[in-house]
C-alpha cells in the first residue's frame, strides 16, 4: 500500500491571500476614499470665544458708562502725561537698582566663599517670601524702627547723623522697595544664565592666563545674555504695573494721578480706563524693544551663507 506523500507546508511568504471575487482584477489599485476627522469641540470653542469677543465689543460699543469721551478728555491731558513720566522714571531707577544689586547677588551665590554665598542665599530667601507692598510700606515707615540714620564705626561713634524721614522720602521708598525685592529675582535669572554656559569654557579662559573677573566679565556673562534677556525682559514689563503699588504712600505716579483725578471728578471708570490704555503702550513699547535686544543677541547664532 504506497501512502500519498504530505502536502508541501507554505510558509507565509509564499501563502496565497484569497481574492474578494467582488473586488477589482489582481494587480489594479483602489482608491482609498480620505474621510476627514471631525473635531466637534474645537469647533465648540471656536464658536464660545466668538460669541464672547462679540459681547465684549457691544459691551465697549453700546454701554455709555464707559465714557468714552472723558476718556479722551484726560488721555493726555498734563497731570496724566506728568503720571506716566514718573512711572517711566521709577521703573528705570528700580530696574537699575534691581540689575544691579542681582548681577552681585548671582555672582556672589556662585562664589565659593561660603560667606558670600550664604548671604545672597539667605536674601534671595527672604526677599521671594515678602510680598513687594508689604516690603514697600517696612521701607517707607522705616522712621518708626529707626529715627535716625547714622555713618559711622560699627558700635562705635558716628560721624553724620539725619533723620530717616527726611532721607526716606516717598520716591526714595518706592524706589528702594520696588529695587531691592526685583534684585532677588533678577539674581536667580541671572544665575540660570551664568549655569547655562559650559563650563569648560571658563577652564579655557583661566588656562589663557585670564583672571575669574575677566573670565566672568568678557566671556561668560556676554553670552549668559542670550539666556538672560528673555526673562529679564519680562520683568521689566511686569515693572511697569508694580509701579502701582506706589499708590499706598501717595507716589504721583500713573494710578495715584487717576486715582485724584476721580476723587474729585468721580469719574472711576473712564479714569481707570486712561491708566489701563497707558500701561497697555508702555508694555507694548517694552516688548518691542525686548525683541530687538533678543533679535541683536540672537545674531551670534546663525549659520553664515558661505559655512551652509
Amino acid at each position: 500500500m504506497n501512502a500519498e506523500p504530505p502536502e508541501p507546508l507554505r510558509t507565509p511568504a509564499t501563502a496565497t491571500i484569497p481574492r474578494d471575487p467582488t473586488g477589482p482584477p489582481a494587480g489594479e489599485g483602489q482608491d482609498i476614499k480620505a474621510v476627514p476627522l471631525r473635531h466637534p469641540l474645537r469647533w465648540l470653542a471656536a464658536l464660545v470665544i466668538v460669541v464672547l469677543i462679540a459681547m465684549a465689543v457691544h459691551l465697549l460699543v453700546t454701554n455709555p458708562n464707559w465714557q468714552w469721551d472723558v476718556v479722551g478728555q484726560y488721555l493726555f491731558s498734563s497731570p496724566v502725561v506728568d503720571g506716566v513720566k514718573r512711572t517711566l522714571l521709577l521703573t528705570v531707577l528700580a530696574e537699575i537698582v534691581g540689575i544691579v544689586f542681582g548681577v552681585v547677588l548671582a555672582i556672589m551665590r556662585l562664589s565659593p566663599n561660603p560667606v558670600l554665598s550664604w548671604t545672597s542665599r539667605v536674601y534671595t530667601w527672604t526677599l521671594r517670601g515678602i510680598p513687594p507692598l508689604v516690603l514697600l510700606l517696612f521701607i517707607y515707615f522705616l522712621s518708626a524702627l529707626l529715627p535716625t540714620l547714622s555713618l559711622g564705626i560699627p558700635f562705635g561713634p558716628s560721624f553724620v547723623e539725619a533723620s530717616t524721614n527726611k532721607l526716606i522720602t516717598q520716591q526714595v521708598a518706592a524706589v528702594a522697595g520696588l529695587g531691592l525685592a526685583q534684585a532677588a529675582y533678577v539674581s536667580e535669572i541671572v544665575r540660570g544664565g551664568i549655569l547655562s554656559i559650559p563650563p569648560g569654557q571658563t577652564r579655557a579662559a583661566l588656562a589663557m592666563g585670564m583672571k575669574p573677573r575677566q573670565v566672568m566679565w568678557r566671556i561668560v556673562l556676554p553670552q549668559a545674555m542670550r539666556v538672560v534677556v528673555p526673562p529679564l525682559g519680562n520683568e521689566v514689563i511686569s515693572m511697569f504695573k508694580a509701579t502701582s503699588l506706589t499708590s499706598v504712600i501717595a507716589y504721583s505716579e500713573l494710578l495715584t494721578t487717576v486715582q485724584v483725578i476721580y476723587a474729585r471728578t468721580f469719574e472711576q471708570i473712564p479714569m481707570l480706563v486712561v491708566a489701563c490704555l497707558w500701561y497697555g503702550v508702555l508694555t507694548t513699547v517694552a516688548t518691542i524693544v525686548q525683541s530687538l535686544i533678543e533679535r541683536r543677541l540672537g545674531r551670534s547664532l546663525k549659520t553664515p551663507k558661505g559655512d551652509r
